[in-house]
């Protein structure tokens, strides 16, 4: 048991007294998913404070899941980047407040970009120069600070474009992700690789894994074992690798996290 990969959880601070328990025991990984949200990185501080009290005398890494909603990341227009740019810069204000040191942010790529992306020779190039245009600022500041903006997989069916962002930056402040449910989702979906391809196609570089459970045909975010997820390859692949990614189990019913960490435990995979 000992030798198993503790697995971590995402949390909002208001679920952290529930959890307070089961998260201490074994200084587990955390993601706090509140500061996604623009109103929150607006006026963060009650959110960091309630957080900074549920934790004191805990020892696990923390991360957040930074900005997402209504913008890419290979924005183009210059105005618009701006905003972006604020956004996750209002994030790392967070993480340094919280002294979290990983930010999770999502992918821009798609699955019309599988068959689309070579049209012509130099659409890959642009794309990942736009996505580290919106970026530059954001990677200068995060390796200043220790913290490790990982990028997970949304709609992307080939896991070696965000990969190739990741080369290209070239930086320990931008690294990978991997959702599993995403990535079924593209395997049975979008005819993109097994799930356990996603993870050693990342290679070292995978820093950070959301683990939740589906069925392959929608983002479910299921309790661990009431879906269809083939989880003995996933953590086999998982093993291979020396980048001691944060294991975050992330579903939509909170409250069920431990029940989810028991099915792992139970398949001999995890603690």
């Amino acid at each position: 048991m000992t030798d198993l990969p503790i697995i971590g959880a995402q949390l909002t601070v208001l679920d952290l007294p529930k959890h307070r328990d089961w998260l201490f025991e074994k200084n587990r990984d955390l993601e706090l998913p509140e500061f996604c949200m623009a109103d929150i990185l607006a006026a963060p501080d009650p959110f960091v404070d309630m957080a900074k009290k549920a934790l004191d005398g805990w020892h696990g890494r923390l991360g957040i899941h930074g900005p997402f909603s209504g913008f890419e990341l290979d924005v183009k227009d210059r105005e618009i980047r701006a905003v972006v740019q604020k956004r996750i810069d209002q994030a790392l204000d967070v993480c340094a407040k919280l002294g979290a040191t990983q930010m999770v942010l999502h992918s821009p790529y798609t699955h019309w970009d599988l068959t689309n992306l070579d049209n012509t020779a130099q659409a890959r190039a642009k794309r990942v120069s736009a996505i580290l245009d919106t970026l530059a600022p954001a990677i200068a500041r995060a390796a200043e600070m220790g913290v490790e903006m990982v990028l997970e997989n949304i709609q992307d069916v080939d896991p070696r474009d965000r990969a190739a962002v990741v080369a290209a930056a070239d930086s320990p402040a931008l690294k990978l992700s991997v959702d599993v449910g995403h990535a079924y989702w593209a395997h049975v979906m979008a005819r993109g690789p097994a799930v356990d391809r996603f993870v050693s196609f990342a290679g070292d570089a995978l820093k950070h894994v959301h683990l939740q459970d589906a069925d392959g045909y929608a983002d479910r975010h299921w309790v661990l074992g009431e879906g269809t997820l083939p989880f003995a390859p996933i953590f086999a692949a998982l093993g291979a690798l020396g980048s001691n990614p944060r294991l975050i189990v992330e579903i939509n019913e909170f409250g069920r996290v431990p029940e989810s960490v028991a099915h792992l435990e139970a398949l001999g995979l995890g603690q």
